[in-house]
């Protein structure tokens, strides 16, 4: 864990006028002076002014119009700690042009453009379509991708804000409204609404896309970033600054896949804020046949490697600490009272790091660490090790309790023992697996297999 100061030297301050939301996770001990929470967790002490405002702002006082004030609600909300709700009034609806990107998908397309009547300004490019498409803006003559067919319309934008939305979205009437204001605040570069899918039948993939779609990131807002919570957003429905793009010269044409995850870590690179925002909701049509979705999941999987090469560190299958390492290698090798040992070891360290705060929230917090670190290789299992894991007699027994984990969570989720939910899942994660593997042969690298050792304060999510 990592303390930091109120210190907010080199930060841009947020604008007057803004509101502040507390996240779920926010802790104040000290009579406020000490601050916990965010993704990952950070704990920060605070002076008695500083805690005064923060006290403020969480009785939904507005951020006034003070440097020192703005910057350390910028600290605030960088930290995860809470969110923004910006004055309303600087952008409107006019300042918006609709990208779709579509290839085959003409009902989709009129679907979406029905939606979005209220936007003045649209551009549909065609990507190659076998038919052309006769509400497209601009075609290209053959296909180029999902990438080279977004950066063809923004391109052809005048707006300041470009709104990226794909062929198989319908959004919900009002999207646009709780998105605007974010863009109020310059340091705001990007932002997504949430991504649900639709029950539009009842084939299997449908049904399980509604509760388990990988587009969908939750109901909680956060800012994005690597290694967090929210570590990234999904173009199928972004809300960007034109200039921004411009600046990071739009998205990568050489990556079939990920390229929305690319684009999004580069404007994040640049200095930018990207935010998620699930107040609004967007519907996505899942792939309606098993195969084309486990063919979709595949795909994705295929991305790691480019991605890993792009952004060293930021794309990885778990975050381990030194510690963490030595306790799976015991568990691994067959030892799990050294690894129990070592382990207790290691919360003993880190309970007693966390000067200033209760027993009881550390050691808690401590506890929901080696949870989350326990889940993170339980994944890694599944979704990449597990042909290694095949290997041995104790790493078929690690990989046995990861798939029983994931049946666990499945049933839990559904409130209910769901054979087919519970097969999908082990499917999903397969799929995205063997994309993996094959994107690493493809690339000649092991990258998104090795998990990243880090600090504590990174795996504390």
């Amino acid at each position: 864990m990592t303390a930091v100061n109120e210190s907010t030297t080199g930060v841009r301050a947020v604008p007057p006028g803004t509101r502040l939301v507390a996240d779920p996770s926010l802790r104040r001990f000290d009579g406020g002076r000490m601050l916990l929470g965010g993704s990952p967790p950070r704990l920060l002490t605070l002076n008695a002014r500083a805690a005064e405002s923060v006290r403020g702002w969480l009785n939904d006082e507005p951020v006034p119009d003070d440097p020192t004030a703005g910057r350390l609600a910028r600290r605030l909300l960088d930290a995860g700690l809470v969110h923004p709700h910006p004055p309303a009034g600087v952008h409107s609806s006019a300042d918006v042009t609709l990208v779709v990107p579509v290839k085959d998908n003409p009902a989709g397309t009129a679907q979406l453009l029905d939606a979005t009547r209220d936007l003045a300004r649209r551009i549909v490019v065609d990507d190659g379509s076998a038919d052309p498409l006769p509400r497209a803006t601009i075609r290209h003559d053959r296909p180029r991708g999902a990438a080279a067919a977004r950066n063809t319309g923004w391109r052809l934008a005048s707006t300041e804000l470009v709104a990226f939305l794909d062929s198989d979205i319908t959004p919900e009437p009002g999207w646009l409204e709780a998105i605007l204001p974010q863009f109020g605040d310059p340091q705001v570069v990007a932002v997504a609404p949430r991504v649900r899918s639709q029950r539009t039948g009842w084939s299997p993939a449908e049904r399980y896309e509604a509760d388990f779609s990988r587009l969908d990131m939750g109901d909680g807002p956060a800012p994005v970033r690597p290694l967090s919570r929210v570590s990234y957003v999904p173009t199928a429905a972004l809300v960007v600054r034109r200039s921004a793009l411009a600046d990071v010269a739009g998205f990568d044409e050489e990556l079939r896949f990920g390229e929305d995850v690319d684009l999004v870590w580069r404007l994040l690179a640049s200095g930018g804020t990207v935010r998620y925002e699930p107040t609004v909701t967007v519907w996505h049509t899942p792939r309606r046949t098993l195969r084309a979705w486990l063919r979709q999941r595949f795909d994705y999987g295929t991305s790691a490697a480019p991605l890993s090469h792009r952004h060293f560190g930021d794309l990885t299958c778990a975050l381990l600490t030194r510690w963490n390492t030595v306790v799976w290698s015991l568990v691994a090798a067959g030892k799990p009272l050294p690894a129990v040992a070592v382990a207790a070891g290691d919360a003993m360290r880190l309970v007693r790091g966390l000067d200033g705060l209760p027993p009881r929230e550390a050691l808690g917090l401590v506890a929901r660490r080696q949870v989350v670190v326990a889940r993170m290789v339980a994944e890694a299992m599944r979704r990449g090790w597990w042909p290694l894991a095949l290997l041995s007699r104790n790493g078929r027994r690690l990989l046995s309790a990861s798939v029983a984990l994931k049946i666990w969570d499945v049933t839990r989720a559904r409130r209910k023992v769901d054979p087919a939910a519970q097969l999908l899942a082990l499917a999903d994660d397969l799929a995205y697996s063997a994309g993996v593997w094959a994107g690493c042969f493809r690339h000649r690298t092991l990258a998104p297999l090795i998990p990243r050792i880090v600090d504590e304060a990174r795996t504390l999510r």
